[in-house]
């Protein structure tokens, strides 16, 4: 068989993509962080026609390049958390800000073979925009966060996604010192929301489009 690696991750993947649409997901498969970039910009927004957009923070995306083309466009009222040069206060209240956009980006820390999210966030936005307050919320993630079980999800999320997280943050946690969750009391520690996203609801509003790289943390 030619290319038995690709074979692989695409009978993989299309069973994780109809296991999200058995429990209420729009979901999608697509190649690279290109293509689901063109596929947003020419599939989804046109479909629901948002005023505004904003979104939580992810490597994921950035690699799409998905957010610049966005704010260069003024067909769209664009809520940005994270611009540069904002105070912290500024970048709170517009994580609250966000939570009533028309459409809301995101990723996600794990999903599952049976097509659930799992996520665990430092002050909630992420997975607030995620589950309630924007009209429609799209989830983009890697293949590399597809794993077989809650447990492991949740395993994934504490000894990998978090301690690499706050090691680019430069958090003074003590993961980013030992790479794996000690469960700490850190003022700077990023792991204080759990959110398990098991059925889309209403049905369709959360839309997860699957890359077929390893993307984000």
């Amino acid at each position: 068989m030619q290319n038995p690696a690709g074979n692989y991750w695409q009978i993989r993947l299309d069973s994780v993509k109809k296991a999200f649409e058995q429990n209420n997901f729009d979901a999608y498969v697509v190649n690279s962080p290109s293509e689901a970039k063109d596929f947003v910009l020419n599939a989804l927004i046109p479909q629901l026609a948002p005023k505004i957009i904003s979104w939580g923070g992810s490597m994921t995306l950035g690699a799409t390049g998905l957010m610049p083309a966005l704010l260069g466009d003024s067909r769209f009222t664009i809520i940005n958390p994270y611009e540069a040069g904002i105070s912290p206060e500024e970048s709170y209240e517009r994580r609250r800000q966000s939570l009533l956009a028309d459409l809301f980006f995101a990723g996600t820390n794990a999903l599952t073979e049976d097509g659930k999210l799992v996520n665990l966030d430092g002050s909630g936005n992420r997975i607030g925009g995620i589950n309630f307050g924007p009209r429609h919320a799209v989830v983009i993630v890697g293949r590399n966060k597809l794993v077989p079980s809650m447990d492991a999800a949740m395993a994934r999320v504490k000894n990998i996604a978090a301690p690499v997280n706050a090691m680019r943050l430069d958090k003074k946690t003590p993961c980013a010192t030992t790479s794996f969750c000690q469960d700490c009391s850190s003022p700077d520690r990023i792991c204080n929301f759990w959110s398990i996203t098991e059925k889309s609801f209403p049905k369709h509003r959360i839309k997860v489009i699957i890359i077929n790289e390893d993307l984000g943390f």
